[in-house]
Order: structure tokens, then sequence, then C-alpha cells
């Protein structure tokens, strides 16, 4: 069986011999390369090139030929440049369904950080951010405990928190080129709608879905109302929006940071880790450590 697969190797430099240590590593991986082409933006560079990969008689769908591919290229990759293995068959599809996680990913910051801090507590919520983004504690259980410091504070400071967040560079270009295209885009956040909302609107994005906070008497209660959206949620979302659009799993990406997305990250077909907790980069199928989210369009060939 011969499957396709596109390289994509991306830098904020990309010198011609790491170029060609990059492609010497693919063919020592087992692939047949293609020429390669070189694009960049200006603040990082792309190196792009397909290639046929062969593989065992019991390896039906590929998927094992893949994941030792892509273990392979990153054991002898090239320091600073990440290289993303990406099925042909997604890269070309006529549509492909774009889901990112929301804090640390579409955006720069944690909302529940910023939130905290008007509750003078943000040190502590900070601490149970993280452990809970490296999986060390269970994310309902730590979003409930982390809400509970805001009970008391007024509802307009989700609208001064509103207007502290800012999206991470290259998220509006991504949402744009996919959008242009004709692709599906959305987003899943284990933060709040009341924040969410007027940026997902913003954008334009086709879905979205956030915790809601309960708000009582102009307050903020300390809970949030219905269930939890966690690693499982995440999952079930991607499946549920990528068949109201008809697109199959297999044409479908996952973004994320934190151990709140490995769900999504393994239920798509490829998941990337954006600047991600040690475990979700062990987990992704391909990871980005540059600072540009845009560096995704590049990945899935949009």
């Amino acid at each position: 069986m011969t499957l396709n697969v596109t390289a994509v190797s991306y830098g904020l430099k990309l010198s011609q011999p790491e170029v060609r240590r990059l492609r010497a590593a693919l063919t020592a991986a087992g692939v047949t390369l293609d020429a390669g082409t070189r694009t960049g933006n200006g603040r990082f560079e792309v190196y792009t090139a397909g290639g046929t990969l062969e593989t065992g008689p019991a390896d039906v769908d590929g998927e094992s030929a893949l994941a030792g591919l892509r273990r392979a290229v990153t054991d002898n990759g090239v320091d600073g440049v990440d290289t993303a293995i990406v099925p042909a068959a997604l890269r070309n599809a006529p549509r492909r369904f774009l889901l990112m996680d929301v804090d640390s990913t579409l955006i720069q910051q944690e909302v529940i950080e910023l939130l905290a801090a008007y509750a003078g507590k943000r040190a502590e919520v900070t601490a149970v951010t993280e452990a809970a983004m490296r999986g060390e504690l269970d994310f309902a259980q730590s979003l409930h405990a982390r809400v509970a410091v805001l009970a008391g504070l007024p509802a307009d400071v989700v609208v001064s928190v509103r207007a502290e967040v800012t999206l991470s560079p290259g998220a509006a270009e991504l949402v744009a080129a996919f959008r242009s295209a004709g692709h599906a885009v959305a987003v899943v956040s284990g933060g709040f709608n009341q924040v969410l909302g007027p940026i997902a609107e913003g954008l334009g994005l086709d879905y979205w879905i956030a915790n809601e906070l309960e708000i009582v008497d102009g307050a903020l209660t300390g809970r949030v109302l219905g269930d939890v959206i966690d690693r499982a949620a995440k999952a079930r979302y991607l499946r549920e929006w990528a068949a109201k659009e008809g697109i199959p799993m297999e044409h479908t990406i996952a973004v994320g940071d934190g151990a709140n997305d490995l769900d999504m990250l393994g239920a798509a077909g490829i998941g990337i880790a954006f600047n991600a907790k040690p475990a979700v980069r062990a987990a992704a199928d391909a990871v980005v450590n540059l600072p540009y989210l845009d560096a995704v369009r590049h990945i899935a060939g949009v």
C-alpha cells in the first residue's frame, strides 16, 4: 500500500542546509519525496514537500506507518524547526473543519485568571489552571473550584476582562483563510460564553461554545450553569459539528494546548499542539512551537 503524505516544516528561520537535513530525515524514514516549495510571510518560513510512503500489508489504513514516520522525523529533525506529516487526502479535501481551543490558543490569555485578578485570587487560580492543563487535576472539579472564588464580583467585570483579551498572533488570519476557502471554523472552550461570544461573532465563526457563568442580581454567583465543557465534550462537539457540515472526521483539524484538549486532538484527522504542555505535545500528530497560530493553515494546506 502506498500512502500519500505532505511534509510541512516551519520555523522562524529555515536555511537551505536545514532543508537538506529535513529531506534526508524523511528519505531515511522511507519517504519518496517530490520537489519541495519554500514560502514565508516575513514572520516565519515554511517548506512543503509531497511524497509517498510504502506501508506494510498489515497496516491497512496507514496509521501505524504514519505514526512511525512522525516519530522518525521528530527524532531526526532540526532544532527550532517543526515538521508536520499530513495525509495528502486531508490537505486536498474540498472542505475541511477546523476546531480550536480558546484560552492560550485562539487568545493569548486564560480568562479565568483575568477574572480571578478582580477577586484578588489570580496567583492561586493560575496555579490550579496550570495543574489542570498538565492533566494533574480533573478539569471539571478544578473549574468549579476556580469559579467559586469569583462569587460576589459584579457582572460587569466580564466586560472589563473582555477588553483585556487579545487574539494570538495569526489567529484572525487563520480564520479568514479557512473561511474564504469555504471551510468551516469553530471553537470550543473551557472558558466562558460571556467573554467568548463577542470574539466568536467578530471572527465570523461557524460554531462556538463555552461554559456559562451564573449571574444573579447583577453579580457572579461563583457557579457555572449546565455541564462543564471538558475534554470529552470537546471531542463530542468536534464530531457533532463536522457531521452537521458533512465533513468526514479524517478531514478535520483540531488545535489546542492543554490536557483538556487531548480527546479532540486524538479524534481529529490531525491534532495539533500549539505552544502546548509536554504531555500534549507528546500525544499530538503535529506541534507548533511558533507564537503564530496561522502556521496551522500551512499544515492544513489552506
